[in-house]
């Protein structure tokens, strides 16, 4: 059997004919290593003639899309957070990939998952490459789920744990972590693209045919991103990112991927010592509505998922004695403050463009859509002002090149979210034309069409 070398980019996964200390395809230095793999090349032979087109292969069957669909069963967690980031529960025969920094917590949450669903009947199997079964169950004492029937295992290689699950009759498997597993027939290291790739592929398979939930973790790079081959997040079907600072007690588990659910949902947990609590209200959780109300904050009500959220930010301005003012931007696109800064130059005379701005978005958060212009100006304003906003006023909306307000998705369940909270007020873009039918009881509709007109809040 030959062997054959390649240079593979860890980041990317391209396929190099020698080593480059730069991957020409993702730009990423020092990522280029070399792996062996054994066995040769599969040939496919088309044979044409005078007569004959002749093509090696079985014919596949084809289906219609009017077919009957085939109902996905799901199976809830017990953990509300968690089953509303999955879309409603674990899909059975489903692959889902859960990333996140080290110590974030990831292993605690698993635990708490497979733990819950074998107290409800559920056959669970833990599988770890990094823990010893002892440092399972000493983590399971400390969390109080050593009563827990989960079956537990210590293993690395993948041909072991496939013909283990084969042969077991678990319906929840959980491989912490898809870094360290290794194929035998693959030179080269755990962890590289061609591992991850065939194990994943390999453990992948077997759960789809047996119709098994696996749980893979995952390592993530220094950059934040999922380390491995981009097409491990393909061949999975969900991915989730498990993100948070690890000296702030909460954490946020984010899908990233669904194909069974909704993209972009969003979970919150507290970390406490007994484990990770989930938090069933958390616009309660990052708003500070009894605090004493002062200059440059502003209340957003923002959309993650399907879930409204409303979410506090904070400005800070100050004179600056350098040539360049310094910009702190924690939670929000420092390139949209910037445009958000010049609109307000140009289009309402604020000149804050000699001015140190420090922007917080408060709780731990991160805001990419671009609904939050509105109540970043008008932090921004506030600031400049040093006049404080009312706290029961909620802002929402786009803001222009040319000034103007635009209008941003869902926002009846912004303004349902605002007045469950019991807030007074709610700014929304005017080109919300549908909004002037919408009855609320106690909060009142106030719509703006051009960034001057956020003045009247001062």
């Amino acid at each position: 059997m030959s062997t054959k070398s390649m240079f593979i980019c860890q980041k990317c996964g391209v396929v190099h004919k020698k080593w480059s200390g730069q991957c020409s395809d993702c730009k990423a230095w020092n990522t280029i290593s070399e792996e062996k793999e054994e066995g040769g090349l599969i040939s496919h032979s088309v044979v044409l003639g005078n007569s004959d087109f002749r093509i090696d292969g079985n014919q596949i069957k084809f289906e219609s899309l009017s077919q009957e669909i085939k109902e996905f069963p799901r199976q809830q967690v017990g953990i509300g957070e968690l089953d509303r980031v999955l879309g409603g529960g674990l899909v059975k025969g489903s692959a889902v990939l859960i990333g996140g920094d080290p110590g974030i917590g990831k292993s605690t949450l698993l635990l708490q998952t497979i733990c819950s669903l074998a107290d409800s009947g559920i056959s669970t199997t833990y599988i770890s490459g990094e823990e010893s079964p002892n440092q399972v169950r000493l983590r399971a004492r400390r969390l109080g789920l050593d009563k827990s029937n989960v079956k537990l295992a210590t293993a690395t290689s993948v041909s072991d744990i496939l013909k283990s699950i084969e042969k077991d009759n678990s319906e929840v498997v959980v491989i912490d972590s898809i870094q360290t597993v290794f194929d035998s027939s693959i030179a080269s290291a755990p962890g590289t693209v061609s591992q991850v790739r065939i194990c994943a592929n390999s453990l992948i398979t077997l759960a789809k045919n047996k119709d098994i939930t696996i749980l893979l973790v995952s390592h993530v790079n220094k950059d934040g991103q999922i380390a491995g081959p981009k097409v491990l997040e393909h061949m999975v079907d969900t991915v989730l990112y498990f993100e948070g600072d690890r000296d702030n007690q909460f954490r946020i588990l984010r899908s990233i991927k669904n194909r069974f659910g909704a993209a972009n949902e969003i979970g919150v947990f507290e970390m406490k010592d007994a484990g990770l609590k989930e938090i069933k209200n958390p616009s309660q959780l990052f708003l500070d509505m009894k605090g004493e109300q002062s200059s440059g904050s502003v209340v957003f009500g923002g959309i993650e998922g399907t879930r409204p959220l409303l979410i506090e930010i904070q400005a800070l301005i100050s004179p600056s004695y350098m040539a360049s003012p310094r910009r702190a931007i924690v939670g929000w696109d420092s390139n949209r403050l910037a445009m958000i800064v010049a609109v307000l130059s140009t289009r309402m005379g604020l000149n804050l463009c000699d001015k140190e701005i420090y922007l917080n978005v408060v709780g731990g958060l991160k805001i990419n859509e671009p609904g939050a212009d509105l109540a970043v100006a008008m932090s921004l304003i506030s600031a400049f002002k040093d006049k404080p906003i009312p706290k029961d006023c909620m802002f929402v909306g786009e803001i222009g090149l040319s000034g103007g307000i635009r209008r941003v998705s869902q926002i009846e369940a912004r303004i349902k979210e605002a007045e469950k909270l019991g807030f007074k007020k709610a700014i929304i873009p005017e080109v919300a034309k549908d909004m002037k039918s919408f009855k609320m009881n106690n909060l009142e509709i106030c719509m703006v069409k051009h960034v001057r007109d956020l003045l009247q809040f001062i």
